[in-house]
């Protein structure tokens, strides 16, 4: 096995030709070379190799047939890779053996296998040294295929041949800001399943945290920070594209590691945290108004002005607030456009990766012992805040519902550490019981926001429309405010629940 240490980035096109004679400052870039690569991917009909986290191809560089599968990254950053020459093109799962796949290589696999999708890629690859280290730049040109259906494929990668990461980011921040390079942290893989269903350009989910209950507590805040750092990423073009999902889903990727570093905090290095957690809240803030106001617009105003007794402020406040939501739009696109989200991209993934994120000499010990009593501390405080819920300032039952938002997102981490079925089961329904106060604060909070807004807009209207669009945000807010009264109750109740916990 090699442990495969790398970056990959997508870089303009009118780019990539300037980086085969790389200048940087502190290394020394040898004589580029070029070769031609057509690599085939091949899983089953229901893509079992992808939801085990693993990679199976065939690559022909003109020479020689290789068969290559790839592991998922593990706690340190790197992945494995298994390299083994073939006679032809055609695939041999008895050099399986030793690998993650010889586990699922039975004789049923093998018949099920088939291409899935291909990409062939022009390759120049320049050498690169610096005093510590040896990395190797691959630059990338071509396209990936799956039936009918072709992307094309402008990329870099930077791999870590020898010697320290430390001099991997540095190299890839002055590629980064020499070429608009954007930190990618979906694989060739990735993209070309995506290619195969058909998706482009869609909000992605977060994708399942799978801890090993051998690993300690810093190992574990690695893992879940970079499937964090990875679902916010994976949404910039959907954002960039416009979709109300995919800014939803960047969204609740930041909340997620912006969750993770508060669950971890006792053991996280405070000085280096604190500019990442900055950087968090500064894209947090960018994508909000989008959210919010996609938001009001869909459940709130649009409905309204189907009402006949509103007739023109109906009208006037949907076109308000979809002007408002359009200029909301366009901020997130430009928050994700810029060198600052480039570079936020580069200094998360290296403050996850290096260590410069755990303070705690014994990483925080083991991660089972550390999940169970984070999540005890956790629900304590919750239940002894719930108890005058009643008595609480809007922007105190904001944070009530912030604390059990995060107490859903811990389960979420650390679910694979439990495998007792009563556990599993027990998980579960304090999950329920936390969304469901999570939500029934959240309609409470936003009633809140939702009465800024339209408060603004009466305000703000033009003299002629001004009765009318007051009177119609009225009417809104009246209808949302009967909606919400419940609600209280119902949190109040649920946070009282948590005894059974």
């Amino acid at each position: 096995m090699a442990a495969e240490t790398e970056l990959k980035f997508r870089v303009p096109p009118r780019k990539l030709k300037a980086l085969e004679k790389p200048r940087i400052a502190g290394s020394k870039s040898g004589e580029p070379s070029g070769s031609d690569l057509l690599s085939t991917y091949f899983d089953t009909g229901k893509y079992k190799l992808k939801r085990h986290g693993l990679t199976l191809r065939v690559r022909w560089d003109g020479h020689d047939h290789v068969q290559t599968i790839k592991s998922g990254a593990g706690p340190r950053f790197e992945r494995g890779e298994w390299e083994t020459g073939l006679a032809d093109g055609s695939l041999d799962l008895d050099k399986a053996e030793g690998t993650p796949l010889e586990s699922l290589a039975s004789g049923r696999l093998r018949h099920k296998l088939k291409p899935v999708f291909e990409t062939s890629v022009r390759r120049i690859t320049v050498p690169l040294r610096t005093k510590r280290s040896e990395i190797e730049l691959a630059i990338d040109r071509g396209q990936a295929t799956a039936g009918h259906r072709s992307r094309p494929i402008q990329e870099i990668e930077l791999e870590l041949k020898r010697g320290r990461l430390l001099d991997l980011f540095r190299i890839a921040r002055e590629l980064e800001r020499r070429s608009d390079a954007e930190l990618d942290l979906r694989s060739k893989a990735d993209r070309g399943y995506e290619l195969a269903g058909g998706e482009q350009h869609i909000a992605v989910s977060a994708e399942s945290v799978v801890l090993d209950s051998e690993c300690t507590a810093g190992e574990a805040f690695r893992v879940i920070a970079r499937s964090a750092l990875r679902h916010f990423s994976s949404n910039v073009d959907a954002v960039r594209e416009g979709h109300p999902e995919g800014i939803h889903q960047m969204r609740v990727g930041l909340r997620r590691l912006r969750a993770a570093i508060s669950l971890f905090s006792k053991i996280l290095s405070r000085a280096s945290t604190e500019d990442v957690k900055g950087e968090l809240k500064w894209l947090t803030g960018a994508l909000a108004p989008a959210r919010e106001l996609d938001v009001f617009v869909k459940e709130e105003i649009e409905p309204a002005t189907h009402d006949v007794l509103l007739r023109r402020g109906g009208r006037a406040i949907r076109q308000e607030f979809s002007g408002r939501r359009d200029q909301a739009f366009a901020q997130a696109r430009q928050a994700v456009d810029s060198p600052r989200y480039r570079n936020l991209l580069i200094g998360t993934l290296q403050w996850i990766a290096t260590n410069q994120t755990i303070a705690a000499a014994d990483e925080g010990g083991p991660i089972g012992k550390f999940a169970v009593a984070l999540l005890h501390r956790r629900i304590k405080k919750l239940r002894k805040e719930g108890r005058r819920l009643d008595q609480l300032s809007a922007r105190q039952r904001h944070k009530v519902r912030i604390r059990a938002k995060k107490i859903r997102y811990a389960i979420d981490f650390f679910e694979s550490l439990f495998d007792g079925k009563r556990e599993r089961k027990l998980l579960a329904r304090l999950s329920r019981h936390l969304k469901r106060v999570q939500d029934a604060l959240g309609s409470l909070n936003d009633f809140v926001a939702h009465r800024k807004l339209a408060v603004d807009a009466a305000l703000k209207a033009p003299h002629r429309k001004e009765r009318a669009r007051a009177f119609a945000s009225g009417v809104v807010l009246g209808r949302e405010e009967q909606t919400v009264k419940p609600l209280m109750k119902i949190a109040a109740k649920e946070v009282r629940g948590l005894a059974k916990f």
